[in-house]
């Protein structure tokens, strides 16, 4: 009987003592973002990026924030994207356009903010985490 209420309060605890976001975190996969290639414009340079969602929810609203840095570091402009919808277990192709730089000036991407990530029918939560990146084109793909 002790043994059982010992067991019994160990468990209560544990289960106390995990937050909501630590269990959620615990149960979501992830989502890749892949800079897939660029390709020349007429005034822009076009970004390909196939966006790969294992987290267990669609996504309502997605935003990224990129600084585009120049081939010597600097940064060229900041620029937001909306990337949403994002479609659970699934594999999805976005263009997004840079304008006013040619893709041999583009050095480095970087991902430094997520304004906007709602998963469907859930309140905005911190997706930061929960992104992974890579890229397949000559220039890097960073947090």
């Amino acid at each position: 009987m002790r043994k059982t209420f010992f067991l019994t309060l160990s468990l209560l605890l544990s289960l106390t003592l995990t937050t909501p976001s630590q269990a959620q975190e615990h149960t979501t996969g992830q989502l890749s973002v892949e800079l897939n290639k660029l390709e020349a414009g007429e005034t822009t340079c076009q970004a390909f990026f196939l966006f790969r969602n294992d987290t267990g929810m669609s996504f309502e609203a997605l935003e990224l924030s990129f600084a585009i840095l120049d081939t010597g570091g600097i940064i060229n402009q900041l620029l937001t994207v909306d990337a949403a919808p994002i479609p659970v277990a699934r594999t999805t192709l976005k263009l997004f356009e840079f304008p006013d730089i040619a893709c041999p000036q583009i050095g480095e991407l970087l991902l430094h903010d997520i304004p906007a990530c709602t998963p469907q029918n859930a309140e905005p939560r911190d997706c930061y985490p929960l992104v992974t990146l890579s890229s397949r084109a000559a220039v890097p793909l960073i947090k």
